[in-house]
């Protein structure tokens, strides 16, 4: 049960006071590096900027006390936010709610079914198609606030190409105002990490004092022109269940949690390859599930892990759980003493944060590198991937791009399945070549290699036999695997043998191809006289059959 231990409880043995210092110096200055974070994100999911704050705080202080990894933030992250407005804008915020609720429960069983090493059946090019896919969707759902633009009555786009068409349609009515704060603070933000590398204050807060004072003086809006800021604590309140609500929001909490579990084993691994540490996924997941149903419960939206937060607290000293709950209370106090000043915050400067946030998540070097540099299937699957995520949604892009990985798999392993004529496999350089064997002209050898399975198992009908021939070996050493499918058309080939007078003899078995067939019964049929482990025996066995 080690691996369903939280890290809080292993790191605790031999805690220092030196180390206790350094998690809270850490645990501080991530909560700074979050606080604008979770307000533009929560701004991007559609929901009021203190939900952002609600998430960071709960499901930062639960996953950091539960989780399996030893230096994770968590909160709310770019890769939800699309998905998070597209469940707001279709079943409300109590929805949301319900979805994140399913979604955490998902994930706790993920974890105690030891779903943990599943993110290995995750391809690269799925990964990288829908994280570039996000980000293209965050940065054109940011035009509208970045540009200034004015909608019409009733005009409330929720798709990403709806957006787009939006922000083309009433481009006419930009605000040169918000152009100008926005380009200022997107020169922050780009700037300020190059020339002050040493100093600790995150680029995005510096943006957000720049933009308040910016728009005291300049007629742009702000968050508080749009949403009602509120610094109430986050109080706990359980949302109406009905089984239609759940039937229309599984799909939704399926992808949060399949998604949830992605991001924060990745962010994960990134940890262990800065740290030397290695963390427990399955205690890691039972902890984002946990934390995702605090969230929803607390007035919070869907949470993860947050690579880039993860980094700085390593970078700044933070080896424990304990810095990412710190990170929480710091959080906690911020929300009390200062949210009231978010509601100064010009929606443009928000824009230019999230514009950040999409470029740094974005990926573009191994995008353009898989396009490059990757087998053609592979850039059909990362292409179908990273458009789906764009035009449509990102639950039909994983849906899709999981399916055609699927097929391209499929045919890629039934190309390296071979069925031929010994004679025509063998090479000279083979102490098992067929030249250095007697083969009786009654016995026809052929070799089998690659896994058998449904995508192969037509191979096995091109088995021939002659007029003449009395003995049919299978050399079987190269299959490592046989499904039922390919088992259904070695009983079709046995009975095939067995009508022309000819016994079937298997050579060198391995073990689950063996363990197939004695449980289909086939061993019994072909006769346990008829496996033989090596050719030579297999050609020996032959030679009585005579």
């Amino acid at each position: 049960m080690k691996s369903l231990k939280p890290m809080l409880f292993t790191t605790l043995k031999g805690y220092t006071r030196q180390q206790f210092i350094k998690d809270v110096v850490s645990g501080l200055i991530v909560a700074i590096i979050a606080l604008p974070l979770s307000i533009a994100l929560a701004l991007a999911s559609g929901v009021g900027p203190e939900k952002g704050i609600y998430t960071a705080i709960v499901a930062g202080f639960v996953i950091s006390f539960l989780g399996g990894s030893t230096v994770q933030i968590s909160g709310p992250t770019a890769a939800f936010a699309t998905i998070v407005a597209g469940i707001v804008a279709k079943n409300g915020f109590e929805g949301l709610v319900i979805a994140t609720i399913l979604a955490g429960i998902i994930l706790i069983l993920m974890g105690v079914f030891r779903f943990g090493t599943l993110i290995k059946f995750i391809p690269s090019p799925i990964a990288t198609g829908f994280t570039a896919g996000i980000a293209v969707t965050i940065v054109i759902g940011q035009l509208k606030d970045f540009f200034g633009l004015t909608y019409p009555a009733g005009l409330s786009p929720v798709e990403t190409m709806e957006k787009l068409h939006a922000v083309f349609s009433n481009f006419s009515s930009i605000n040169l105002w918000a152009v100008v704060v926005g380009l200022i603070s997107l020169a922050i933000l780009i700037v300020w990490p190059m020339v002050c590398k040493k100093i600790p204050i995150p680029a995005s807060l510096i943006a957000v004092l720049a933009g308040i004072v910016l728009a005291r003086f300049l007629p742009v809006n702000t968050i508080g022109d749009l949403y009602t800021i509120t610094s109430d604590l986050p109080k706990p309140n359980l949302p109406a269940f009905s089984f239609e609500t759940i039937r229309t929001v599984l799909p939704d909490a399926f992808t949060i949690a399949v998604l949830a579990a992605i991001e924060s084993l990745l962010s994960c691994v990134v940890a262990d390859g800065m740290t030397g540490t290695r963390h427990r996924s399955n205690m890691e997941l039972v902890a984002q599930g946990a934390g995702n149903i605090a969230s929803a419960l607390f007035g919070g939206i869907p949470a993860t892990g947050a690579i880039a937060r993860t980094a700085a607290n390593i970078n700044n000293g933070g080896r424990t759980p304990i810095a990412g709950m710190v990170h929480a209370l710091v959080l906690l106090l911020i929300l009390v003493v200062l949210m009231p000043y978010a509601a100064l915050i010009p929606m443009s400067t928000i824009a230019a944060i999230l514009f950040m946030v999409a470029y740094n998540m974005c990926q573009w070097r191994p995008f353009v590198r898989q396009v490059r540099t990757a087998p053609k299937s592979d850039v059909a699957v990362l292409l179908v991937t990273f458009f789906l995520t764009v035009i449509f949604d990102l639950v039909i892009a994983i849906e899709f791009g999981m399916l055609l990985a699927a097929i391209l798999l499929i045919k890629r392993m039934s190309e390296r399945a071979d069925v031929h004529s010994w004679r025509y496999t063998e090479e000279e350089n083979d102490p098992d070549h067929i030249a250095l064997r007697e083969v009786p002209l009654h016995v026809r050898v052929y070799e089998i290699s690659g896994p058998m399975f449904f995508g192969a198992a037509d191979r096995l009908s091109a088995i021939r036999t002659k007029d003449f021939t009395k003995v049919l070996i299978l050399r079987m050493r190269g299959v490592p695997s046989l499904d039922f499918t390919a088992m259904s058309a070695l009983e079709e080939l046995f009975e095939r043998c067995r009508k022309k007078g000819v016994t079937l003899i298997l050579s060198h078995v391995n073990e689950q191809p063996m363990n197939v067939m004695q449980r289909a019964g086939f061993v019994e049929k072909v006769g346990q006289e008829n496996f033989c482990e090596h050719i030579d025996e297999a050609l020996a066995r032959a030679n009585e059959l005579k």
